[in-house]
């Protein structure tokens, strides 16, 4: 009689605690994360864009490596791989002699943007080009060419020989550009030209891809983050370098915290300048927030879980204040008109408080790693709902969600493709 009175409170035990599970708000999450077809056309939207080729987008001819490292994941599921491998092998034939690595390339007979072309006799096929202000393109190559490893399990690219030197050290090469010609010894931190956040153009010049001669020398999160994660993935492809970059790395990780993270307002200060600011010296720099080095930072291990969610606090706040779509909002506030020569970098246009998806949704894979699923589901969905509106991925959007530039954004496939993977096997756990 004992015996049958514990089985039956035992499977009124279970079965009220399976109806308590199935209430939950993770369950509850899973349920719409399973249910929610916007991700399915997404997804394979993607898949079809991705497919058709590597340029960045329709807006643009070129093969760059900062787009082509946000979307080599899933151009991994989509395509053969000897094409990506020989696509990245270009970047590796067209490196230059200290070690740096080009923007992107183009065939020959295409090249005609206005760039100071670079050639190679290593790679006849394409004409090279790098927007100098940046400081992204060494450790772009490696994130990609470590993701293509991961993704494919195949390391032979790394064994492969340019002109006699292995990409693995070439790879290496990179990193030491980055250490002898951008690297500041007063503060042990990389640096770029004067940027907003992410961005390749400067304030200095109409076009501001190069530097030049009234450029402001700066230092930001978002290089060095991007450098963190490169010394990282380069590290895990092959352990022997560890030796060489594991004090690097800490000390830039370091260093990053100590002279760019302003803890008194929980946030990234937007730059450290060595030898003066473009703006005028009675603006307050400090009150813009950078959405997309602070998202990189959070990859690259910077701030705490707690940090973490301040940060997603205040780029929700940011979004609301603005009037704008998703935490992609590049800047807010954006610097005012005038402070760029470009006249596509007005206030809350292109770089400068435009709203890109290509860095909105690297963080929701950081927020369901640093454990917010809820809110990484609700940050993804102002995204994913527009590229069913627009049917299809656009490179950027205003602050009223209007679609601008490429219509064919890879970059932005990319990382949406990758958010909604990881969330759907978030579910599967």
């Amino acid at each position: 009689m004992k015996g049958l009175l514990f089985l039956i409170l035992s499977i009124l035990l279970i079965t009220c605690k399976s109806k308590t599970e199935e209430r939950s708000p993770l369950s509850e999450l899973k349920a719409k994360v399973l249910s929610n077809q916007d991700f399915a056309f997404v997804k394979e939207k993607a898949r079809e864009i991705v497919s058709t080729g590597l340029n960045a987008g329709d807006g643009y001819g070129e093969v760059w490596i900062r787009d082509f490292n946000t979307f080599i994941e899933l151009a991994c599921e989509v395509m053969p791989h000897d094409q990506l491998e020989d696509n990245l092998m270009v970047f590796f034939r067209m490196q230059g002699e200290d070690g740096n690595i080009i923007d992107g390339f183009i065939p020959k007979e295409k090249a005609q943007a206005g760039y100071d072309y670079i050639y190679s006799d290593l790679e006849p096929r394409y004409a090279g080009h790098k927007n100098t202000v940046e400081t992204d393109q060494e450790s772009s190559l490696v994130q990609a060419v470590y993701k293509f490893v991961r993704k494919t399990q195949d390391r032979s690219i790394l064994e492969k020989e340019v002109a006699g030197i292995k990409v693995k050290d070439r790879l290496d090469h990179a990193m030491e550009f980055l250490m002898n010609y951008r690297y500041s010894e007063q503060y042990g931190l990389i640096w770029g030209a004067t940027t907003a956040d992410w961005g390749d153009v400067q304030p200095e010049h109409e076009w501001g891809v190069f530097i030049t001669d009234d450029t402001h020398y700066a230092i930001d999160i978002y290089d060095n983050a991007m450098f963190l994660i490169a010394l990282k993935n380069l590290m895990g492809m092959e352990p022997s370098f560890r030796k060489k970059w594991l004090s690097v790395h800490d000390s830039i990780a370091a260093r990053a915290r100590k002279y760019l993270w302003d803890k008194k307002h929980q946030k990234f200060i937007p730059h450290i300048y060595m030898d003066g600011s473009p703006f005028p010296p009675d603006f307050d720099e400090n009150q813009i927030y950078y959405h997309g080095g602070t998202i990189v930072a959070i990859e690259a291990g910077l701030l705490s879980k707690e940090e973490v969610k301040i940060s997603l606090d205040k780029m929700i706040r940011n979004v609301k204040d603005a009037g704008a779509a998703s935490i992609g909002l590049t800047v807010y506030p954006p610097y005012p008109e005038g402070f760029f020569k470009n006249r596509g970098m007005g206030p809350y246009s292109y770089q400068n408080g435009g709203d890109w998806t290509w860095f909105g949704a690297r963080m929701i894979p950081q927020l369901v790693w640093y454990g917010f699923p809820e809110e990484a589901y609700e940050q993804l969905l102002p995204m994913t709902k527009r590229v069913v509106k627009n049917n299809g991925f656009y490179e950027w959007y205003t602050i009223d969600n209007q679609p601008k530039g490429s219509g064919t954004f890879r970059g932005s496939a990319g990382v949406l493709y990758k958010a909604i993977t990881l969330l759907e096997l978030w579910v599967s756990v």
